[in-house]
C-alpha cells in the first residue's frame, strides 16, 4: 500500500472516529437518484449533440440518459445538476481549466 493511499485511509479513520465522539458532524450531500437530463439539456439550447461536446459526456451517454436506458451515477447526476444551475458558469470553468492545462 502506497503512503498516499495509507494517509488517506487514516484521514477517513480519524474523521470517523470525531463524528463517533461527536466532536465532528458528518458531511452530508443530497443528490437526487433521478434527474430530468433532457429538461436540464433543452434549458441549455442545446442538441444533445452539442450538450455532450461542451461538457464532456459522449452523445450515447446523453441519449440514453435522456431515454430512460440508463441514469448518471451519483457524480454524474452531481455535475448535471450543476450545469442546470449555472451552464455558463460550468462552461467557463471548464474552458480555463483546459487552457491553464494546455499551457
Amino acid at each position: 500500500m502506497s503512503k498516499k493511499a495509507f494517509d488517506k485511509i487514516a484521514e477517513g479513520l480519524t474523521e470517523a472516529i470525531a463524528i463517533a465522539r461527536g466532536e465532528a458532524a458528518p458531511a452530508r450531500m443530497f443528490i437526487p437518484a433521478e434527474i430530468d437530463v433532457k429538461g436540464i439539456r433543452k434549458r441549455t439550447r442545446m442538441s444533445q449533440a452539442d450538450f455532450a461536446a461542451t461538457y464532456g459526456f459522449s452523445v450515447s451517454q446523453v441519449r440514453d440518459w435522456e431515454q430512460g436506458r440508463t441514469r448518471p451515477l451519483a457524480a454524474m447526476r452531481a455535475y448535471v445538476l450543476l450545469i442546470e444551475r449555472d451552464p455558463q458558469g460550468v462552461m467557463e470553468a471548464l474552458k480555463e481549466v483546459g487552457t491553464r492545462d494546455a499551457a
